[in-house]
């Protein structure tokens, strides 16, 4: 069975620990050696709402991407994510890459454009993988974060999964 090694980006306005903690169990349930980044709260971006909480993992799946991204589907419509009635992201996965795909792939563009426009997408990722090499920029991400001139406010947020801590206490004890 071959593995292909994923980065997801997971993000929450509404309930945002309840929300990413559901995200984060169902994705346990079907990918293997999965680590996740710190935790930051941002503001929105695109929409007039609360602050969000994001994260990104990092895992290995041996589902092809078509079928990865419809089970991130239903994990966004199992928190409420279509509702008609919603108010605000109750949670939000994306594939940010997906192995080295580069392209269209039925709808979905790797890597995720997001990963150079958005701070709550670039810091994190380059914390969990900072020597990966972004292949449409060509440089790795801990540098893309380095040189990156982003206008948004991030802070990093206490955030405990299966008794572990996400963010680290020495990024949490300089806010």
């Amino acid at each position: 069975m071959s593995l292909t090694q994923v980065y997801l980006g997971l993000g929450s306005n509404i309930e945002r620990e309840k929300h990413l903690l559901a995200g984060l169990e169902a994705l346990a349930d079907f990918l293997c050696d999965m680590h996740c980044s710190a935790v930051f709260e941002s503001q929105p971006v695109g929409i007039k709402s609360g602050p969000f909480f994001n994260l990104v993992v990092s895992a290995k799946t041996d589902l092809p991407l078509i079928e990865l991204s419809r089970r991130l589907k239903l994990i966004e419509a199992d928190n409420g994510r279509y509702a008609q009635d919603r108010k605000g992201l109750p949670l939000d996965i994306d594939v940010l890459f997906y192995g080295d795909l580069v392209g269209n792939f039925d709808g979905l563009t790797l890597p995720r454009a997001e990963i150079l426009k958005n701070a709550f997408v670039l810091w994190p990722l380059s914390l969990i993988a900072p020597d990966k090499v972004h292949p449409g920029v060509g440089k790795p991400l801990a540098q893309m974060w380095a040189e990156a001139k982003i206008d948004q406010v991030l802070a990093p947020a206490a955030f405990e999964w299966r008794g572990e801590q996400l963010t680290p206490l020495e990024m949490l004890s300089h806010l």
